[in-house]
């Protein structure tokens, strides 16, 4: 039989900021910002180079079932809860943490089996075999946006307040945007475990000198389109280059997220797809107006027509751009940049709305054959991660369980806690089988985006395809 190898997995980006031993305290990623305990960066690297030794965050290839007799093809030890993920880079090291932790509180090393798998379309595939062949973890990863695929193929244990109950929780303990994402058919199928949103990034020295800061040393309030290009424009005309930069290449998810928020923000913008993805409602005419403005920035060099999301930091942490755009689980990154003096906020509301793109990772329960002390267990899991989710907020994700997200701690969490208000807000991709997070419809509708970006299409054209290219897939039967 052939076995499966295991080895530690980190993004290539976070990796490379990890091993950044150039970083002073203030920027150092794993420092703690709420008089917490410290997280050592090297400890965290041990534990995930480590990860081979006790199933600890390993990642398999090609053995969708591995867990369902252990890493390197043991029996499991009754009790034992078997966890998939798909974390890596910073995310994947703090993970590492949580999961100790949970195996402390067990008093027992063989009380958790832990698996991470390459991120995206081959993790959901794996999963959707792995239930289906009745071999699945007992808890797994999901981003919400998935997780409704998953459910609507019957794939998932719909999550019920008794179920939440076995272990203290109800689902008034979660933020009621994202405990409302996980939903299908009136159901909740997933546990919310983050909200993580598309934020803005400030270089604080540029910004002081363009004078965008407030009297508290924050970003002031920016409103409206014409405040937003009005920020652009003393941003520009300090740095001597941009005013802001977000990926227009190489990152068709970053594009399409440009835009779900900017799109979203507008009075009358309807979901790019309903009716689970099987009929296109895009209004043509609010999203050919949202890239046009969007052009209108590239065009007149408020921000860069052609970059990738390193070459978008760098001009950030150079001072050749006040402002930078992603997730903000790119935080962990640009801590890494010795002597980089940035903050972050939620990105302005330009038109009637407020929205901001996110997607939010969850847990879920695989469809299999439970005892009551399984499922038990399963939640019992579930709660200590929810419970350490302090350890998770410092990697830049919004807590969706409100313990944490109401508490003082992190409310004295800076910067994260200055665009908390996004998970309020947070404007998901629509529901169909093509979407979500790293799925086909961000590909479709993100490339087109960044042609425009690019000055290499027009708003309409881009449009156009977009429809085309989705109707295609509206037309498609879900193949699971």
């Amino acid at each position: 039989m052939q076995r499966c190898k295991a080895r530690a997995t980190f993004h290539p980006t976070t990796r490379d900021s990890l091993a950044n031993d150039g970083r002073t305290d203030r920027v150092n990623p794993f420092r703690s910002t709420s008089g917490r305990t410290p997280v050592s960066r090297r400890s965290l690297l041990r534990g995930g180079l480590a990860a081979g030794g006790l199933g600890l965050a390993a990642t398999t290839s090609g053995c969708g079932s591995a867990l369902s007799a252990g890493l390197v093809g043991t029996q499991l030890n009754p009790g034992t809860v078997t966890f998939w993920n798909l974390f890596g880079g910073g995310d994947g090291a703090r993970l590492l943490l949580m999961l100790d932790e949970y195996r402390r509180q067990q008093g027992s090393a063989d009380s958790l089996v832990a698996a991470t798998f390459a991120w995206g379309n081959p993790y959901y595939t794996k999963v959707s075999l792995a239930t289906l062949g009745n071999k699945p973890p007992d808890v797994a990863v999901a981003h919400l946006t998935r997780a409704t695929n998953l459910a609507a193929a019957g794939l998932l244990e719909p999550i019920t307040e008794e179920m939440l109950g076995l272990v203290g929780l109800s689902s008034a303990d979660f933020t009621q945007t994202a405990w409302e994402a996980g939903q299908f058919d009136g159901q909740a199928y997933a546990i919310p475990m983050d909200t993580h949103p598309w934020v803005l990034f400030y270089n604080t020295d540029v910004c002081e000198q363009a004078g965008l800061l407030g009297p508290d040393g924050k970003l002031a309030p920016i409103e409206g389109v014409e405040g937003w290009e009005a920020a652009l424009t003393a941003a520009k005309e300090t740095t001597g280059r941009y005013g802001a930069a977000t990926a227009s290449v190489a990152d068709d998810s970053n594009s399409w997220r440009f835009v779900n928020t900017v799109y979203s923000q507008r009075e009358g913008a309807t979901p790019l797809m309903s009716e689970e993805g099987q009929e296109i409602t895009m209004n043509d005419e609010l999203m050919i107006d949202t890239l046009a403005a969007i052009q209108r920035w590239t065009e007149t060099e408020l921000m860069p027509r052609v970059v990738d999301t390193p070459g978008a930091e760098t001009l950030l942490s150079q001072g050749e751009s006040a402002f930078f755009m992603n997730g903000e689980w790119e935080i962990t990154t640009l801590q890494s940049i010795e002597g980089l003096n940035f903050s972050m906020a939620a990105f302005p509301q330009l038109y009637e709305n407020p929205a901001a793109h996110a997607d939010s990772h969850a847990f879920i329960l695989p469809r299999m054959d439970r005892d009551a002390d399984q499922l038990e267990r399963a939640m019992g899991f579930v709660h200590s991660l929810l419970e350490q989710g302090m350890t998770w907020a410092e990697g830049g994700h919004v807590p969706t369980y409100l313990p944490i997200f109401e508490s003082e701690e992190y409310a004295n969490l800076e910067p994260q806690a200055d665009y908390a208000e996004t998970a309020t807000y947070a404007s998901y991709d629509p529901a169909a089988w093509y979407s979500g997070s790293g799925s086909n419809f961000e590909t479709v509708t993100g490339s087109q985006i960044g042609l425009v970006q690019q000055g290499l299409s027009t708003p309409e054209a881009a449009v156009a395809s977009i429809r085309s290219q989705l109707e295609t897939y509206a037309r498609t039967a879900n193949p699971l």
